[in-house]
């Protein structure tokens, strides 16, 4: 790799964003696409479906074999709300390959003995979000109940541009949350970004069950292409 290219790379990598290293394996050309260029490059069908899948590949374009090296950020998931969910979901997550942070400025939930080895932040969400650096590579999941904790932790979550924003709640609650959350300046293409009620319609019951059906429906976000997200849902 040339070293134009390494440091394009790693400037990318310490910003967080995507990038890919498309390498002509007959020749040994290289040329570095950054997440910002994917939507023109003429490989952008190719790029598009390894970077969702996280995986580097080899492909065939142009009469070329080439290898796609793909640079993904380790995806991050916040949850806020310590609750019997977020007992089950973070663990879960950290086995999926994810940077997981619970927040909730109730200590006598956010407490190690019912989180351990997770780190924990026990601070509203306005002191605690913006020391956690969310941005489009982060699933941001409000499980609290309470609307004083949850609205601005949604609000925060809608300005940093996460792939996935879910809440906990019915139907019924939802709408009344889209209320706040309108009266507090949200925008309604903000609003239909969260996926309420939370998680894959499978019919989940325990903590441990919706757990399940959240990791499921932020996989089906981070790794499917539009269609079968929809099909999905």
């Amino acid at each position: 790799m040339k070293l134009e290219i390494l440091h394009e790379l790693n400037a990318e990598r310490a910003a967080r964003r995507p990038a890919i290293l498309v390498t002509d394996t007959e020749s040994g050309e290289q040329r570095l696409v950054k997440s910002a260029d994917f939507a023109k490059d003429p490989l952008r069908a190719e790029l598009d479906k390894q970077l969702r899948m996280g995986k580097s590949a080899s492909v065939e374009a142009g009469g070329k074999k080439l290898f796609l090296n793909v640079y993904a950020p380790t995806a991050k998931l916040v949850i806020v709300g310590a609750v019997h969910i977020s007992q089950a979901l973070a663990p879960l997550a950290r086995s999926l390959g994810y940077d997981v942070t619970v927040v909730d400025p109730r200590t006598a939930f956010a407490s190690p003995e019912r989180f351990p080895d997770i780190p924990l932040v026990a601070e509203w969400p306005d002191t605690a979000l913006p020391q956690l650096n969310v941005d489009a590579y982060t699933a941001f999941v409000a499980v609290t109940h309470d609307p004083k904790i949850d609205d601005p932790a949604l609000l925060h979550a809608f300005e940093r541009g996460c792939f996935y924003i879910g809440a906990l709640g019915s139907r019924k609650t939802h709408a009344k949350r889209g209320d706040r959350l309108r009266a507090q300046g949200a925008k309604e293409s903000d609003i239909a970004r969260i996926h309420a009620p939370i998680g894959l319609a499978i019919g989940a019951v325990s903590p441990s069950e919706i757990a399940v059906s959240i990791m499921a429906e932020i996989t089906a976000v981070l790794r499917l292409p539009p269609k079968e997200k929809e099909e999905a849902a």
